[in-house]
């Protein structure tokens, strides 16, 4: 399964970063009647303005990609931050100070958090920004809860009589025995990004005029004659979303092994 994860995401991963220059028409321009249906030039036929969706999807897929990753990796190292300090710390006070915020954001729908962020920031800044805090809570209890699990243990207690400091518990002590559960938490704050990024597109918030939520949005009032120009956008996320996963799978399972 790690093989098949980890051959299936680079095949994505090549394929949406070269897709600009992988594209067979400009991504702006008409080649064709509006909603057409596949042929041997336009494989998944074109959308409502006659534009071929191949080559809107090879050119918009790079910044879906880049931005969901950036701001799943951004979230997943602050959540890890939070929640393995807090742990560590095992004091009300710290507790207090850094869990209860990110309760209070917990109970803000992600959808929301998005709207209210690209209200203030129309921009690329300001879509990673509300993804990072859409996930943030997340992430922050689930190293929480992983940091609990460890931070009682004979060698991390010896380590602190010991005198050492914060970054050398957290990277020596805590951090390899939480590793897989941190990338199997990454590889669900991906998909997540991946979802809330296309959901901007989708909503017209888009940073990318080829973005895959914003071609799902277009190509819906034409779905009943050229349905590949929705199944088309769809595919890419699913494909990108579960790719993320079987990779994030394998690299957790071996990083039990090499603890175990």
């Amino acid at each position: 399964m790690t093989r098949i994860g980890w051959a299936l995401f680079v095949v994505v991963l090549v394929v949406v970063l070269a897709g600009p220059a992988l594209a067979p028409y400009s991504a702006t321009a008409p080649v064709g009647p509006p909603f057409a249906a596949p042929g041997t030039d336009t494989w998944l036929g074109t959308d409502q303005l006659g534009r071929d969706v191949v080559s809107r999807m090879l050119a918009g897929g790079r910044s879906l990609l880049l931005t969901s990753a950036g701001a799943a990796v951004l979230g997943t190292v602050a959540g890890a931050a939070a929640g393995l300090f807090t742990a560590l710390a095992a004091t009300r006070w710290a507790e207090t100070l850094v869990m209860r915020p990110l309760d209070v954001l917990a109970s803000v729908p992600p959808i929301l958090v998005l709207l209210l962020i690209l209200t203030a920031l129309p921009d690329r800044t300001g879509l990673v920004l509300a993804v990072v805090m859409s996930g943030l809570p997340l992430s922050a209890r689930v190293a929480r809860a992983a940091g609990d699990q460890v931070a009682g243990r004979a060698h991390v207690e010896a380590a602190v009589l010991r005198g050492e400091g914060w970054m050398w518990l957290l990277g020596r002590e805590v951090l390899p025995l939480v590793a897989a559960t941190l990338l199997a938490d990454l590889g669900v704050r991906f998909v997540s990004a991946v979802y809330l990024v296309a959901a901007a597109g989708f909503l017209g918030l888009s940073t990318s005029d080829s973005d895959w939520g914003l071609l799902i949005a277009e190509a819906l009032p034409g779905v009943a004659l050229q349905p590949w120009a929705l199944l088309g956008p769809m595919l890419g996320v699913a494909l990108l979303a579960v790719s993320a996963n079987l990779l994030a799978d394998g690299a957790g399972a071996r990083a039990r092994g090499v603890l175990a």
